[in-house]
């Protein structure tokens, strides 16, 4: 009977330590926020003004549209001060709200094509245009997390 006693006893202690511990690791030091696309941008020599331009028209037209819709909420250009080998002159930043479900990538393609009177197709060509002024050579996606 005692054995029997102190093994119930054992189970319960283990038991509340184990939920304890869950508790406890539910309770973060910090919360998923706002995700970020950065993309890295070799620009080809004597097309910087140009590309800007594009940058200043078409660029920020497409995410001031995305912060119309709610889910843009900030974007950036940064210039790489002193790029060594490899590194891009411009970083495009933009920061959304939140991930969005394959739904909502088509409703909001669907709006922006019509917002910008172009096609998926029309918009490809384009960014292939652009090859003469800027070389994509990469991007990076980034959740912050918001410590508590």
């Amino acid at each position: 009977m005692n054995y029997a006693k102190h093994m119930l006893t054992g189970l319960l202690t283990a038991g509340l330590t184990m939920a304890g511990a869950a508790a406890f690791a539910q309770d973060s030091s910090y919360k998923p926020s706002t995700v970020w696309n950065f993309s890295h941008v070799k620009v080809e020599p004597g097309q910087f003004e140009n590309y800007m331009d594009f940058l200043a028209k078409t660029w920020k037209k497409s995410n001031e549209f995305g912060k119309k819709e709610g889910n843009v909420v900030s974007y950036h250009v940064f210039a790489v001060n002193n790029p060594r080998e490899g590194e891009p002159d411009l970083i495009l930043a933009v920061e959304s709200k939140d991930y969005l479900t394959t739904a909502q990538q088509l409703d909001l393609q669907k709006k922006y094509e019509t917002f910008m009177a172009q096609d998926q197709h029309k918009m490809d060509a384009a960014s292939g245009e652009r090859k003469v002024m800027r070389k994509l050579a990469g991007s990076m996606e980034l959740q912050e997390l918001t410590l508590k």
